[in-house]
């Protein structure tokens, strides 16, 4: 989602009269868009403000502009190193500017109304706001004519889609349209949510022609317990139900999951129960975390106790299970 609007925020930029520039160093404006949902990504920016001193002190008119999904307490810090900071907001109107022409980021909604006790989405991205299901598919269309390949339909949680125009039109029924668009393409898509994963979209993805049989549906927890903390509304048992439907339903499906290690208070049996479901699953890619508290969330007000070296453990016991299963 970071890149579409980032596709996005540089045609508007073009439209203003501005040019790509090769090089920070010899650029007349700077735009970071930034990351909230891990810490590390936050760290990253930290790390760019040196820099931009440093071409700031060469070149006075550096123009620095900070924008994305940016937190209130670092939004505070921010405002000291940039010139201007934009409220993160909806680029559904703006035209992107393609970097890839092979593929297309296509946002069907922005923000989120779960309420995932470690995720900072709602707070930077707010609640859920659907996009005309028309806009899509003519932006898909003008896509596919331009020569992508792969069409990626983009949304904090995409089952929870409904178009304001249509409510009718859900994201089962969305993603039918597309597949009807004329062309030679894969359609591909992230994130579901395991909770309201309906029999109607598995239905739909089974009789999808271009679907690229790729799903990536997070799991983070194996644990009930942990996964209740994390209010994510789903158990073990059940999100493996559900992927036992799904690979019924289109057995050449290849599986990715995001997991959390080191949630507070995970024990060590905790984690195995994850390390036992990873294991029976079999994914073929992971997008593996470990959990860094973050200011806002209802999880901040739990203690961050497992220590770095323990959540380092824990991240290379399931890479090594990965690495056996993965392809």
């Amino acid at each position: 989602m970071n890149r579409a609007d980032s596709e996005r925020i540089s045609l508007l930029l073009d439209k203003k009269g501005h040019k790509p520039a090769r090089d920070p160093k010899k650029a007349d404006l700077v735009l970071i868009n930034m990351c909230s949902v891990r810490q590390s990504a936050v760290d990253r920016v930290y790390g760019q403000i040196n820099n931009l001193k440093k071409i700031k002190a060469k070149n006075p008119k550096l123009k620095t502009i900070l924008t994305g999904c940016i937190l209130k307490k670092d939004k505070r810090k921010f405002e000291k190193f940039f010139d201007e900071i934009w409220d993160n907001k909806n680029y559904f109107k703006e035209k992107p500017k393609c970097q890839e022409k092979s593929m297309a980021l296509i946002p069907i909604s922005n923000g989120c109304n779960n309420a995932c006790n470690y995720c900072v989405v709602p707070l930077t991205r707010g609640a859920l706001n659907c996009r005309n299901h028309q806009e899509i598919i003519k932006e898909t269309k003008n896509s596919v004519k331009k020569g992508s390949k792969e069409i990626w339909l983009l949304g904090q949680n995409v089952n929870d889609y409904h178009s304001p125009e249509n409510k009718s039109i859900n994201f089962a029924r969305l993603l039918k349209m597309v597949d009807d668009i004329p062309g030679n393409f894969r359609i591909l898509f992230t994130s579901p949510h395991p909770k309201n994963f309906s029999d109607e979209l598995i239905n739909v993805l089974a009789d999808c022609k271009k679907f690229g049989k790729y799903l990536n549906l997070p799991l983070q927890s194996g644990n009930n317990k942990i996964l209740k903390k994390m209010n994510r509304n789903y158990t073990a048992k059940e999100y493996k139900i559900l992927i036992e439907k799904i690979k019924k339903k289109i057995p050449e499906i290849k599986l990715s999951t995001d997991i959390i290690v080191g949630f507070p208070k995970e024990t060590k049996k905790q984690f195995q129960d994850t390390l036992n479901l990873f294991k029976k699953i079999k994914f073929n890619w992971a997008y593996i975390s470990k959990y860094s508290s973050r200011p806002g969330t209802a999880a901040f007000n739990l203690k961050d106790d497992i220590p770095l070296s323990e959540k380092k453990k824990r991240e290379k016991a399931l890479r090594k299970i990965l690495k056996k299963h993965g392809k």
